[in-house]
């Protein structure tokens, strides 16, 4: 979900993630909780490296995203607690080129390498999405099922800097209600570059 600012106050995405277990029973217990779901979507993410910087050490990602005939670039800063994946992002839509917007996906992976950008790799998934009210917020829910890793529950919200402990509080709170279990820390690419084999 894209950062923006308010007023000039910036907000930040607020995120807990988690891997899915029973869906059906997770499911159920949103639908008791009126959740509004959407249509299903397939996203494809493509990841970059940076020329001058690690982005695994600064813990950042800069990622081109297509959804549809819709793409995006955005920026994730690093995340700023040990509890939550709470994190400045900046995405910003691009102009789609082509059919189902695949020549402005290609096209920018060319500007950006062209700048010395490098393509680490690509998450591909199924995202079914719902908004569930809770403790006075709104909060997004992504049920992903994604290729090489299986099914994960993300909760999101935003919030400025001052209503980031209560923006916590909320979706910690959801978790405990939907019997989520551990949280998942690591991104879906952190995720997929662990399974992949080392190098000898």
């Amino acid at each position: 979900m894209a950062h923006c600012k308010e007023g000039g106050s910036e907000v930040y995405e607020v995120e807990l993630k988690f891997p899915a277990g029973d869906l059906a029973a997770l499911e159920q217990k949103l639908v008791g909780l009126a959740a509004r779901f959407a249509d299903p979507i397939d996203q494809i993410d493509r990841y970059f490296a940076h020329p001058a910087r690690d982005f695994a050490k600064t813990d950042e990602a800069l990622r081109l995203r297509r959804v549809g005939a819709e793409v995006a670039i955005t920026w994730k800063g690093p995340r700023i607690d040990s509890a939550t994946k709470t994190r400045r992002e900046i995405e910003l839509p691009l102009a789609a080129i082509g059919p189902a917007g695949s020549r402005t996906i290609q096209e920018w992976t060319e500007l950006l390498e062209s700048l010395g950008f490098r393509q680490v790799m690509e998450v591909a998934k199924r995202r079914r999405p719902a908004r569930v009210p809770w403790h006075g917020s709104d909060v997004d829910v992504a049920i992903d099922r994604v290729e090489g890793l299986g099914e994960f529950v993300e909760l999101e919200v935003q919030a400025r800097q001052g209503e980031l402990p209560q923006a916590r509080s909320v979706i910690e709170s959801l978790a405990t209600d939907l019997g989520c279990g551990e949280q998942e820390r690591r991104s879906y690419l952190e995720l997929l570059l662990a399974k992949r084999p080392i190098a000898r």
